[in-house]
C-alpha cells in the first residue's frame, strides 16, 4: 500500500501538469530544427506545385488540390504552434505560466486539429490513389476537382468539431513536459471526470488507428497493382518478336517503366514513414488509458515522432523527384537522342496530373498508365 502511494506520488512529480517553468530536459534546438525543416520543406513543395501549374497552364487536378491542402495545413500548423514554444524557451516559462489554462487548452486544441486534419487528408489521398489504379473507369467518370474541394471542406469541418469536444466536457487538454506543449489528456490521473477524459482520448487514438489501417490497406493495394503492372510490362517486352518492334517498345516503356518503379519506391517509402511516425502516439494513447506512463518522457518521444510526419513528407517529395530526374537524365543521355531525352526527362520532372496522357509511338500498343497521377509526391 505504501509502496503504491510512493510510486504514484513519484510518477505525479515527474509530469508537468501545473509546472510554471520549462523542465531542464527540454532542448530548444530540437524545436528550432523541426520548425525550420517544416517551413522550408512545405514552402518548397508549394513552390514546386505552383511552378508546375504555371508552366503547364492547366487546371489543378484532384491530386494537386489535395497535396496543396496538405502542405498548407502543415505549414499553417507549424507557423501557429511554434512561436509559443519559442517564447516558453526564451522566457523559461511554461505555457500555463504564460497564459494560464486557457492558453494550454487553445494550444492543445490546435495540436489535435493540425494532427488530425493532415491524417484525414493523407487518408483521402490514399483512397483517391486506390480508386485511380484499381477502378480507373469509376475514377475517371465520378472523381472531379469538386470532389477534392468538398472533401477538404468536410475534413476541416469534422476536425474542428471533433477537437472542440473537450470544451463541452468530453475530454480535456493538459500540459506535458517539458512544459512547452499541451495535448489531449491521455491518462486522466486524479480527474473527477476520468471516464469522459479517457473516452475522448481513446476516441482520438481509435480514429488515428483507423486512419493508419485505411492508409495501409489503400497504399498496399496500390503497391500490389503497380507490381502487377510492372510484371505484365516485362512479359510484354519479352514476347515481342522483331528486333525493330522490340527497340520501339523499349523506347516507349523506358521512361514509363522507370517512372513506375520510382513511384513504387516512393509510395512504399511514404507509407512506411507515415506508419512509423503515427503509431507511437496512437499506441501511447491506448497504453495511457490502461496503465499510464510514469512521467511524460514517453509521451514527448511519441509526440516528436508524430510531428515528424508533416516535416518529412515534403522533403521525401522533393528529394525523390530530384533523384529520379537525375537518374533518368543520366540514363537517357547515354541511350537515346536529345529529342527522346527531352520527352522522358520532362515526364519524370513534371508532377503527374490526372489529365496528362502521353502518346504512344506508332505501331506500338501500350496500355495507358495515367492513374499514376495520384501517387503521393
Amino acid at each position: 500500500m505504501n509502496k503504491s502511494m510512493v510510486s504514484n506520488e513519484s510518477c505525479h512529480n515527474t509530469t508537468c501538469n501545473d509546472t510554471l517553468t520549462v523542465n531542464g530536459d527540454g532542448k530548444p534546438a530540437t524545436s528550432i530544427i523541426m520548425f525550420l525543416a517544416g517551413v522550408v520543406g512545405n514552402l518548397l513543395a508549394l513552390f514546386i506545385l505552383g511552378a508546375h501549374q504555371k508552366e503547364h497552364r492547366s487546371r489543378s487536378s484532384v491530386f494537386c488540390i489535395l497535396v496543396t491542402g496538405l502542405a498548407l495545413t502543415d505549414l499553417l500548423g507549424t507557423c501557429l504552434l511554434s512561436p509559443p514554444v519559442f517564447i516558453c524557451y526564451a522566457r523559461n516559462l511554461s505555457l500555463i505560466s504564460l497564459g494560464g489554462k486557457r492558453l494550454c487548452s487553445l494550444f492543445g486544441f490546435a495540436m489535435s486539429f493540425f494532427g488530425l486534419a493532415p491524417m484525414l487528408i493523407l487518408c483521402t489521398m490514399a483512397v483517391e490513389r486506390c480508386l485511380a489504379i484499381s477502378h480507373p473507369y469509376f475514377y475517371s467518370v465520378h472523381i472531379r476537382r469538386s470532389f477534392a474541394k468538398y472533401t477538404l471542406f468536410f475534413i476541416y469541418l469534422f476536425s474542428l468539431a471533433f477537437c472542440l469536444l473537450p470544451y463541452s466536457g468530453y475530454g480535456k487538454f493538459r500540459q506535458y513536459c517539458p512544459g512547452t506543449w499541451c495535448f489531449i489528456d491521455m491518462d486522466a490521473t486524479g480527474d473527477d471526470q476520468a471516464n469522459l477524459v479517457l473516452a475522448f482520448s481513446l476516441s482520438y487514438s481509435s480514429l488515428m488507428a483507423l486512419l493508419i489501417f485505411a492508409v495501409l490497406v489503400c497504399n498496399g493495394s496500390v503497391i500490389v497493382s503497380l507490381c502487377q503492372m510492372h510484371r505484365s510490362q516485362m512479359i510484354r517486352r519479352g514476347s515481342v518478336g522483331s528486333t525493330g518492334r522490340r527497340r520501339r517498345l523499349s523506347l516507349a516503356w523506358f521512361g514509363r517503366g522507370e517512372e513506375e518503379m520510382d513511384h513504387l519506391v516512393l509510395l512504399a517509402l511514404i507509407t512506411v514513414i507515415f506508419v512509423v511516425c503515427s503509431l507511437p502516439l496512437t499506441i501511447a494513447g491506448f497504453i495511457n488509458a490502461i496503465h499510464p506512463f510514469c512521467g511524460d518522457t514517453e509521451n514527448l518521444t511519441a509526440f516528436r515522432f508524430y510531428a515528424l510526419n508533416p516535416i518529412v513528407d515534403p522533403w521525401v517529395f522533393i528529394i525523390c523527384r530530384k533523384s529520379v530526374f537525375r537518374h533518368l537524365c543520366s540514363l537517357l543521355s547515354c541511350r537515346f537522342s536529345k529529342g527522346a531525352m527531352k520527352t522522358t526527362a520532362h515526364c519524370a520532372l513534371s508532377l503527374p496530373l490526372d489529365n496528362h496522357i502521353q502518346r504512344n509511338p506508332p505501331d506500338v500498343t501500350v496500355p495507358q498508365t495515367n492513374m499514376f497521377s495520384s501517387l503521393p509526391l
